[in-house]
């Protein structure tokens, strides 16, 4: 029997492979993507939450005191109370190692490089680490206050 007799089909080729659905690698890194989207921005708004908040309630605190102060007039438990506000939201912000440690003038240059003036070391702000050894110390409270205000104002 001669070969060209037989009912033979020619080649049959596999139909293309679609683009949709993707395969199920290209659903994982989807899934992947969203997941280290999703973490990203959470954790960025919680950083910028905590640095937010951290200024917002120093300028709360800070109107509180200077409140006080208005009802007292004592000066020292005024330079105390700013003080301790200062070093509070440094030790918040600012990395603990760097701002710990600081005092006197060393404090005094840190708040001024933060602040990008000499306000603190050559103007009111010197108040901070002279006034707690003087009986009675001789303050402008406003320029304090304001310079404490510009001060937070700084931050990011």
């Amino acid at each position: 029997m001669p070969t060209d007799t037989l009912d033979l089909r020619d080649i049959h080729l596999p139909d293309p492979v679609p683009w949709w659905p993707p395969a199920i690698g290209w659903w994982l890194v989807l899934l992947g993507v969203i997941l280290l989207s999703i973490l990203v921005f959470w954790l960025r708004k919680r950083w910028l939450k905590k640095q937010r908040s951290a200024k917002f309630i120093a300028q709360k605190k800070l109107k509180n005191i200077h409140n006080k102060y208005q009802q007292h007039k004592d000066q020292k438990l005024l330079i105390e109370e700013v003080s301790v506000l200062l070093r509070r939201v440094c030790l918040s912000v600012f990395p603990r190692e760097n701002t710990a440690g600081l005092i006197g003038e060393r404090w005094l240059i840190f708040l001024d490089d933060t602040l990008g003036d000499d306000r603190f070391s050559e103007g009111a702000g010197k108040m901070l680490i002279t006034a707690p050894y003087e009986m009675e110390p001789e303050i402008d409270v406003a320029e304090l206050i304001v310079l404490c205000k510009d001060w937070l104002e700084g931050l990011k």
